[in-house]
């Protein structure tokens, strides 16, 4: 795992150097920078030596120098890649570089390369006779990657605070990028926090031609949900326990210590148990967090699947004085706002598993693939809801429902109710990310004193309804939560807690062959009479105890209710939007006094006010 940065225009190598340095925490081995003679191209790169310790520094060139690469992640699939780019004729220099396959494998595929890579990953390749750079990024965006362009000046990097160290890089706030953020608690791809940036979205590359200035980008692979015909749940259930446990042992590749993450739920209990398949559970260190208050605690549960497996298992409890302490020193590290509060204890355990290995495995993808989340749990009743449900009753009840009696329990009614509530007075389509947003459309016109369009607030979530094959709302919520979800909040909490440590968090559940099983599932293998990840709950018994498996989902929520009447008020910055302090400032007031529930927004709050601009 590593940290990539270049440019190509003005600037010299203090620049660049100043740009990779910011990277430092991606990649504490080594440093690597490029400048090319004769054009004015720069690439920097900090390594995090996973694979082919002694061989894979960067930038890494091809046989004849002609091609260079800077490259974030691991692939997978290498050797079998490897063994084919050989009987074409490519020579390696390295033993077993999964960097040096990206060089011979552009040189033999071009632009079809990414598509035939099997990992997490972002590259920047430079391709000197044909005067080019190439970017691409994963299928799910596990692996970030921010590209800029302002006036002559094209850059690229890992993280948005990689590019404000050029010295001609103007940063300013996006506006509509903002406005976003507060709709969503994340901000969608390819939008991002400042003025002429974008993320390059997962699944996708780009090629800047140096000598028109000209940038092209294309989408070579985009999850769609594509449901075949009925097949048996026990055939089904040992296609993807086989294909799952291939998953693993992939992500098993490391010259350097491996450890799993184990919450106690479903899907990171699934990983663990493969991976104690595959090398021996007395070979596996596993790591968990608890909390003190109940509704939140899982360590029980993760305690009770080490048990099972034997694994050497680890854990650490977040108190509400060490949240205290980890806020402004996360928050003020983060390089894009993000309002996902687990991040403080995805932080705190990747800062833990890092004590003892270099690599961990994560559940992450579960949820999405398999209809995991609550939200799964209400299409039914918010589809009859809204056929039967005249719109002043429901306004009716949405005011009664703010004057339910308050609870900072995990996933409490109170909280779902008007989780629901909200949504639901909209089209389906609006749905999920209404559940989801810290403000609804009508309260972010209330704080900015001005109209708000809802389905730009939401286009990319609308964009990707409208694009659904599937007619089912399981599928198409599946959708939303897989294309932008899961790359623009999960998987980018996760990159960047994780980096933040030098540890590198691989996702089974997002490998090829597994997805392309999973995504042709017809849903009621997935959702099925109420009960969520059906046929990954079949596939896992015998090796998941049964009690681990009827567990509700709790998530890796954190006490954020309770944990916000006792944080300091962060501060009044308004980012330009003319937002209304005293409405903020009335809120957090409601909160701390238990007569509202302002948690989602508060604690974005909180976010922006700590980012390091």
């Amino acid at each position: 795992m590593c940290g990539l940065a270049g440019f190509s225009g003005p600037g010299d190598v203090a620049d660049l150097a100043a740009m990779t340095r910011a990277l430092a925490h991606r990649g504490p081995d080594g440093e690597g920078l490029y400048v090319d003679p004769q054009h004015p191209v720069f690439l920097g790169h900090r390594r995090l030596a996973i694979i082919d310790v002694a061989g894979g520094a960067q930038p890494m060139w091809n046989e004849d120098d002609s091609v260079a690469v800077i490259f974030n992640g691991e692939i997978y699939n290498h050797r079998e890649l490897r063994h084919e780019l050989v009987a074409q004729g490519h020579r390696f220099r390295t033993d077993h570089s999964d960097t040096e396959v990206l060089l011979h494998g552009y040189e033999q595929w071009g632009e079809g390369l990414p598509e035939r890579l099997n990992g997490m990953f972002a590259f920047a390749l430079w391709d000197r006779p044909n005067r080019a750079l190439f970017l691409a990024r994963d299928r799910f965006g596990e692996k970030p990657l921010y590209w800029a362009r302002q006036g002559g000046l094209f850059l690229f990097a890992s993280e948005l605070g990689a590019l404000k160290q050029h010295r001609d890089f103007a940063a300013a706030v996006d506006r509509r990028s903002l406005m976003k953020l507060l709709a969503h608690g994340f901000i969608p791809a390819p939008n991002a926090f400042w003025k002429d940036t974008r993320k390059l979205p997962p699944g996708s590359w780009l090629r800047y031609h140096l000598d028109e200035s000209r940038i092209e980008t294309q989408c070579y692979w985009r999850f769609a949900i594509e449901p075949g015909a009925d097949i048996p749940v026990a055939r089904a259930a040992d296609e993807l326990r086989a294909l799952l446990q291939t998953a693993v042992e992939r992500r098993l590749m490391s010259d350097v210590p491996l450890g799993v993450f184990l919450s106690g739920g479903i899907d990171s209990s699934a990983i663990a148990a493969a991976a104690a398949r595959a090398r021996g559970a007395s070979s596996i260190d596993s790591f968990a967090i608890g909390f003190r208050e109940p509704s939140f605690d899982e360590s029980a549960a993760a305690r009770r699947m080490a048990q099972h497996l034997g694994t050497r298992h680890h854990q650490e409890m977040l108190t509400m004085d060490g949240a205290r302490e980890l806020v402004p020193e996360v928050l003020g590290r983060l390089d894009e706002p993000l309002g996902d509060a687990s991040l403080l204890p995805t932080y705190l355990l990747c800062g833990f598993a890092r004590r003892h290995v270099t690599v961990a495995l994560s559940g992450d993808g579960g949820d999405e693939l398999f209809a995991g989340y609550d939200t799964f749990a209400a299409l039914k009743a918010a589809r009859l809801y809204r056929a039967l449900m005249p719109p002043p009753l429901h306004r009716g009840l949405r005011r009664l429902a703010d004057h339910l009696p308050l609870s900072g329990r995990n996933m409490s009614f109170d909280f779902r109710l008007r989780r629901a509530l909200a949504g639901i007075g909209r089209a389906a389509e609006f749905w999920h990310p209404l559940w989801l947003a810290p403000l609804a459309p009508e309260a972010l016109a209330e704080l900015l004193h001005e109209r708000v369009d809802a389905e730009d607030l939401y286009s990319e979530a609308l964009a990707v309804w409208q694009s659904s094959v599937s007619r089912d709302l399981a599928d198409r919520g599946m959708e939303f939560y897989t294309r932008l979800y899961l790359p623009d909040d999960i998987l980018t909490k996760v990159d960047r807690a994780s980096m933040m440590h030098g540890l590198e968090a691989r996702a089974a559940f997002l490998d090829n062959d597994l997805v392309d099983f999973v995504r042709r599932l017809p849903p009621t293998l997935k959702l099925r009479g109420g009960v969520r990840k059906y046929v990954l709950k079949e596939a896992l018994r015998g090796s998941v105890p049964d009690d681990i498996l009827a567990r509700p989902k709790k998530g890796f929520g954190v006490p954020l209710q309770d944990w916000l009447r006792v944080l300091p008020y962060p501060g009044d910055r308004d980012f330009g939007l003319s937002i209304d302090l005293p409405a903020v400032q009335r809120w957090d007031k409601e909160h701390r006094q238990g007569a509202a529930d302002h948690r989602l927004f508060l604690w974005l709050w909180q976010v922006l006010q700590r980012h390091a601009l």
